[in-house]
């Protein structure tokens, strides 16, 4: 292994910053960008020679790789990180403009919310991941953070607990409980847990989440981050009173004055509940 692999791999693995999920997208990020310098000229790094020639060439490379503008700006966010911890903050430009990387398409031209039906979930054989996937469907969770909740402790009466050890960016949040469906399906899952997590005792996190990952694929569900999306346009509709874009709404440029107000309340409400700062 070279040397800038094997201490970017020990700052990752000295690192808590963040979810599991996050830590480990971290790594594999920095190990690629380790990879790719030595391509580009650079060899016999190590991780406190980082100059701003370096990230310089990374984003050059990247765009003339055509990657889309949301991955090189996760990738810029590694660098960020990476300089951070060696130092050398002022190796990285603080904006993304400065590289001319193009702003990120945030809405894409098709919904990508996802419904899970019975049908599929019969085929879910671990009683676990079935219960995971009611959760994530319910209250709009990503998997981590339904594979590592406690749902006795999550209950909070009104609001549903997410620690930040469980969550996106390691930020702690709280879900709104708001209907009879989601009761009934919080209940079930205090049933199955006890006082642990929706992991049985005898396994580890990450052998849940194989599990997870296996029984999902067999039975064709893919792509279940939409069902956060789902989660998100239902709330939309019960915030606003009508439906959002992707589910047939109409456009905030179709909204009057009063709408826009209302349209602006609820977005910024869906953002907080599902674990994001922006708009």
């Amino acid at each position: 292994m070279q040397d800038l692999n094997y201490q970017l791999k020990i700052l990752c693995r000295h690192s808590r910053e963040g979810s599991y999920s996050t830590r480990v997208g971290r790594e594999r990020q920095l190990t690629a960008i380790a990879n790719q310098l030595p391509q580009l000229g650079y060899r016999r790094m190590g991780a406190r020679s980082l100059k701003p020639k370096h990230v310089e060439a990374l984003v050059q490379a990247w765009l003339q790789q055509g990657l889309n503008p949301g991955t090189i700006k996760n990738q810029m966010s590694c660098l960020r990180w990476w300089a951070e911890k060696v130092n050398k903050q002022s190796v990285v430009a603080r904006g993304n403009d400065h590289y001319g990387i193009p702003d990120r398409k945030l809405i894409g031209e098709a919904s990508k919310a996802r419904e899970l039906t019975a049908g599929k979930l019969e085929l879910i054989k671990d009683p676990y991941v079935r219960m995971s996937l009611r959760l994530q469907a319910a209250f709009g969770l990503r998997r981590e953070e339904a594979l590592k909740i406690q749902p006795r402790w999550s209950d909070q009466g009104h609001w549903l607990q997410l620690k930040s050890s469980w969550t996106k960016d390691g930020r702690a949040r709280s879900v709104p409980i708001l209907t009879e469906r989601q009761r009934a399906v919080l209940a079930d899952a205090k049933h199955l847990a006890g006082s642990g997590s929706l992991i049985p005792r005898e396994r580890m996190y990450i052998q849940q989440l194989r599990i997870y990952e296996r029984q999902t694929a067999n039975a064709g569900l893919s792509k279940l981050h939409g069902l956060l999306h789902a989660y998100a346009q239902q709330r939309y509709q019960d915030l606003t009173g009508w439906a959002c874009p992707h589910a047939g709404g109409p456009s905030r440029n179709a909204l009057s004055a009063e709408e826009w107000d209302t349209d602006e309340r609820a977005r910024l409400s869906i953002s907080q509940e599902l674990g994001h700062t922006r708009l």
